[in-house]
């Protein structure tokens, strides 16, 4: 398992680097086939997403959908800074905590199970997960239609406990077109594509504040001379949601919003959207479930709400029974202080091929 994780860790694959992509998705995709798996690919520019499916054995019934994904937030030369090593019980490089370790832990599962009672067993592996799978969402509801239970192999809690629920998490880009003038012969000509965004945020902030939504303005650009008037300008928000309501309120006011300037334009898109995927009753049931089989091997295991988004989002708020968390703990996501456990990967191991054999 190590070596696997030091061979796809190697392999930096940062969203959007398609090259470097399609380099870690051949090791992926060789070893899932060595593993057992029928593989095949959904072909996207940026990054294609990896299907990879297991026949049922002795075992009728719909299948369990596992989700992954294989793109990390780190550019191609972060190894360089933060280099792959093992000492002890922790595990450092990009991307191994997040998520790398659980496709490393699924693949040791699975070969495990190929002669035992197993319900069909599907994985999708996606490209653009750190950016809110905007290409994957429709793969991922397709297939979870039929699914019986779905799993996540994305990072638990950092004591180990699984994901019941996610905020709803939403990228909206607010995008103004003004009129371009000479900004001192002839300043009352144009139109300031930057004033008109300061105003749209600072109303957007106003219209979220009632609500419990983390609200956060991550870029802005726009103009390019300061003897310019400027024509465009954009900025990019990102919004969590712990309540549908809130979200869909807040969503239909962002898609609402118009110019208070005569002569300017305001549009906004949506990015990406993660639905809020609040705990439920099909939920509760497959969390309890999975606490049976993990105590069975001696694997206390416990589960709650987290406030970060995955492709779960999805499958929870279509009711779907789901459960995230899977993948071996650590900690440092997104951080350089990124590491996994090592033992947590043997035990994720072992719970996933349980896991994998008790769902019958």
């Amino acid at each position: 398992m190590l070596d696997a994780l030091h061979r796809y860790t190697m392999l930096e694959s940062p969203t959007g680097d398609a090259r470097s992509l399609a380099a870690l998705a051949e090791t992926l995709e060789s070893d899932a086939a060595a593993a057992g798996f029928g593989t095949t690919r959904e072909r996207h520019p940026a990054g294609d997403h990896l299907l990879w499916t297991l026949p049922a054995r002795d075992v009728t019934g719909p299948p369990v959908l596992l989700l992954s994904h294989y793109d990390t937030v780190w550019p191609v030369g972060t190894l360089a800074e933060m280099p792959w090593s093992v000492t002890g019980d922790v595990v450092r490089g990009p991307g191994v905590y997040d998520t790398k370790a659980g496709i490393a832990a699924l693949l040791a599962a699975v070969p495990r199970i190929l002669d035992r009672p197993h319900p069909e067993v599907r994985v999708i592996v996606v490209a653009d997960e750190e950016i809110g799978s905007p290409t994957a969402g429709d793969l991922v509801r397709a297939e979870a239609a039929g699914a019986g239970a779905v799993l996540g192999l994305e990072p638990p809690h950092p004591d180990g406990a699984l994901k019941t629920g996610r905020r709803g998490s939403t990228r909206a880009r607010i995008t103004v077109t003004g009129v371009e003038a000479h900004a001192a012969l002839d300043p009352d000509a144009g139109v300031s594509a930057i004033d008109e965004l300061v105003d749209q945020l600072l109303r957007v902030r106003a219209l979220a504040a009632p609500h419990p939504v983390l609200l956060n303005t991550g870029t802005i650009a726009g103009g390019g001379r300061t003897n310019v008037v400027a024509g465009r300008a954009h900025a990019d928000l990102g919004l969590r949601f712990t309540d549908p309501a809130d979200e869909k309120a807040l969503l239909t006011a962002l898609q609402e919003l118009a110019a208070v300037r005569p002569g300017a334009t305001v549009t906004t898109e949506l990015l990406s959207h993660r639905p809020t995927w609040r705990p439920g009753p099909s939920g509760g049931e497959l969390l309890t479930r999975l606490r049976e089989i993990a105590a069975g091997i001696g694997q206390p295991l416990d589960g709650r709400p987290a406030d970060g988004a995955a492709d779960t989002n999805t499958t929870g708020a279509l009711g779907r029974p789901t459960v995230d968390g899977l993948a071996p703990w650590g900690g440092g996501a997104h951080a350089r202080t990124e590491w996994v456990s090592v033992n947590g990967l043997a035990r994720r191991t072992e719970l996933i091929f349980s896991i994998l054999t008790g769902l019958v």
